[in-house]
């Protein structure tokens, strides 16, 4: 089956640390801050905690629709936390390497139909089809993810 290019457009401004963002075509913006650590006042959400939040958000968006292509898999109720560390000498103070995160930790647990071994199965599609996934992973973030299957209520 072969699939299809989606375009994806965004205009941003601001100042400061300050900025906002318009969906092209779209009619969501989102404005992000700076950390509290570098300048932001508590505002709006940081980029990295977006970051964060599109991976937690794509995993399980990713999942729903690995789902939807195996009629057999029924999903109930997700919950996604994730932990991160970054170490702020390359961003902050212009440290040789790369600025990122060290460390991304993804907690998933949800509600399925499926037994352990299809579940595993379930897991590891999730993880590969999760562009968001593959970003952080192709930056050299360690990524590790957690899953644990709840029967479904």
């Amino acid at each position: 089956m072969s699939g299809t290019v989606l375009e994806f457009g965004l205009d941003g401004a601001g100042t400061g640390v300050l900025h906002t963002t318009q969906i092209v075509g779209g009619e969501h913006s989102i404005s992000a801050e700076g950390h509290s650590a570098f300048g932001g006042k508590d505002t709006a959400p940081s980029p990295l905690d977006y970051a964060l939040a599109a991976l937690a958000s794509c995993t399980q968006v990713t999942g729903q629709i690995v789902a939807a292509g195996d009629k057999s898999i029924s999903l109930g109720e997700w919950d996604v936390d994730l932990k991160a560390h970054l170490d702020n000498s390359v961003l902050v103070y212009g440290a040789e390497g790369v600025s990122n995160f060290r460390d991304v930790t993804v907690t998933v647990s949800v509600q399925t139909n499926l037994d352990e071994a299809r579940f595993a199965e379930f897991a590891a599609e999730v993880e590969r089809r999760c562009p968001i996934a593959t970003l952080f992973r192709g930056s050299g973030v360690e990524l590790t993810t957690e899953w644990t299957n709840r029967p479904l209520a």
